[in-house]
């Protein structure tokens, strides 16, 4: 292959990286989502806006969302396809993959928290399974 050839596909696999991981809401609106926790399974997104404000297009895996406020938002999803969406403080619903913009048109803010289901298959022997249900267990009564 050609210098000019390799200059060329790099370059392409650069911008093709960049437009990926700028679907990822932390990076989209780093002043609206703050990582909280992520392992191989799940990644625990804590959510704020105020009235008015929209969010950069961005991706969410299959999640659950917890609202800690009411709210009332706008999303226009990847397909073009326009939702409103009201919920009460406490409410927790199961949200698909999907792409969208977001913008709060409710008189009161946002605040939720996203469990963003990981796509990784994981696979494991039951020994290690066990292990590692166990150590998690003692990690876990300790804490308490």
């Amino acid at each position: 292959m050609n210098r000019i050839m390799k200059s060329f596909l790099v370059l392409s696999l650069m911008s093709l990286s960049n437009f990926v991981l700028a679907e990822d809401p932390l990076i989209t609106d780093p002043d609206k989502y703050t990582l909280v926790f992520q392992n191989e399974r799940v990644r625990v997104l804590e959510y704020r806006d105020k009235p008015g404000d929209k969010t950069n297009r961005h991706n969410h895996p299959d999640s659950i969302v917890y609202a800690i406020s009411p709210f009332k938002r706008k999303l226009v999803l990847g397909n073009g396809k326009e939702l409103v969406v009201e919920k009460n403080e406490g409410e927790t619903n199961w949200v698909p993959a999907q792409s969208h913009v977001g913008e709060n048109i409710g008189a009161t803010e946002t605040h939720v928290i996203i469990v963003e289901l990981q796509q990784k298959k994981i696979n494991r022997n039951k020994s290690e399974q066990k292990s590692r249900i166990e150590s998690h267990l003692t990690a876990s009564y300790l804490i308490l």
